[in-house]
């Protein structure tokens, strides 16, 4: 793939995370927004200290929203636009779109589930400020390790096909993979800083917005970039007329 093609996949997968981010920005308005606002309700009901907002809610949950998840969304794109350029060819017979598409769940899958299904993640006046520090490095610790597990059982599959074949040297991949995750969820610290009195439904549904804004935005960029990437790498062909010119007749 040379350096013009690997450009131009940067930039349809730019493109391609920037409408991914516009439908995620509608789910987080939509069903997280909900949460978060309950939750901040929840926290000055019960918190005896006033602070003065540096900026207001109203804009946080507009301007302040959509530009945190749309420059998120050209971000990711872009980088995993780069993933795609590597990945295509390697990972199987896959076509421009199924490997944009299978490059998106995976990632989804090791980026944000896995480390989410240990480490979820939690409203306002949920956890302590003086644990913040410690809570981010398990959870980024998580996530490595999980993308690391991630690539070495897809190396496993690979080397294990020739002998076992496609089926059973994915199914060892995947078990091996599992087996090693559920250990890291074993030994890993937990962390359980949630208040007794905190709703256990508004904490449900603010988690399971959060999870439904990340499959939508690596859902919608797998879709959206791998029919751009389909175009881009396989054009098709022009259209030629199947109808003879009439000679003259004199």
């Amino acid at each position: 793939m040379n350096s013009a093609t690997v450009r131009n996949l940067l930039v349809r997968g730019m493109l391609a995370g920037l409408g991914a981010g516009v439908l995620a920005l509608v789910v987080a308005y939509v069903l997280g927004e909900p949460s978060v606002n309950s939750a901040i309700g929840f926290e000055e009901a019960h918190s005896h200290e006033h602070e003065m907002e540096v900026v207001s809610r109203a804009l946080q949950s507009t301007a302040g929203l959509a530009t945190g998840v749309l420059v998120y969304g050209v971000a990711f794109g872009g980088i995993a636009a780069l993933a795609f350029c590597f990945a295509l060819g390697r990972v199987g017979r896959f076509g421009p779109r199924a490997t944009a598409l299978l490059l998106s769940g995976t990632a989804l899958l090791a980026v944000y589930v896995v480390p989410f299904l240990k480490y979820p993640a939690n409203p306002p006046s949920v956890g302590d400020p003086d644990t913040i520090g410690k809570r981010t490095t398990l959870y980024f610790l998580m996530m490595v390790l999980s993308v690391l597990l991630e690539v070495a059982a897809t190396q496993l599959g690979k080397r294990l096909a020739p002998s076992l074949g496609t089926w059973w040297a994915t199914v060892v991949a995947v078990a091996a993979f599992v087996v090693v995750i559920g250990l890291a969820y074993q030994f890993l610290p937990v962390v359980n800083e949630v208040p007794k009195d905190f709703p256990a439904a508004l904490l449900w549904r603010f988690r399971l917005s959060a999870l439904a804004v990340q499959a939508v935005l690596w859902g919608g960029f797998g879709l959206l970039f791998g029919e751009l990437a389909e175009r881009q790498l396989h054009p098709a062909p022009a259209r030629v007329s199947s109808e003879q010119p009439v000679p003259a007749s004199n």
